[in-house]
């Protein structure tokens, strides 16, 4: 069993930045596909970026150039760096893992075995 514990949420004013990290206790972090996922209510949960274990990424264009997904393998975390951050970008910030060696990215929700408990992000206009 993974666990996943999420921190960094909070409020922030439209045109700000913010920074999420996933902490893990996988003994073998490297070899694990991460990804994050945000959920506005009413909302099915939406793939936001992922990180393959040999460090390729990928994005949704709603968030491309704007959100950058990194991992630290000696301190079991990813991060989710966010700017120019916009109201629609409020939600449940999810962290999700995959134990996947390589370069394969996974978008989609039922793809990932491990889920943090979420951590919640609100931009005011």
């Amino acid at each position: 069993q993974v666990h996943l514990v999420e921190s960094g949420g909070g409020l922030v004013q439209a045109g700000g930045s913010q920074r999420l990290s996933c902490a893990s206790s996988a003994r073998t972090f490297s070899a694990y596909a991460m990804g994050w996922f945000r959920q506005a209510p009413g909302n099915k949960r939406e793939f936001v970026a992922v990180i393959s274990s040999s460090g390729t990424t990928n994005y949704p264009d709603s968030v491309k150039g704007r959100f950058t997904i990194s991992r630290d393998n000696g301190r079991n975390t990813v991060y989710l760096q966010m700017n120019s951050l916009k109201p629609e970008d409020t939600g449940v910030y999810y962290c999700a893992a995959r134990y996947s060696r390589g370069s394969s990215v996974y978008t989609s929700t039922g793809e990932y075995d491990y889920w943090g408990q979420g951590t919640q992000v609100t931009v005011s206009s």
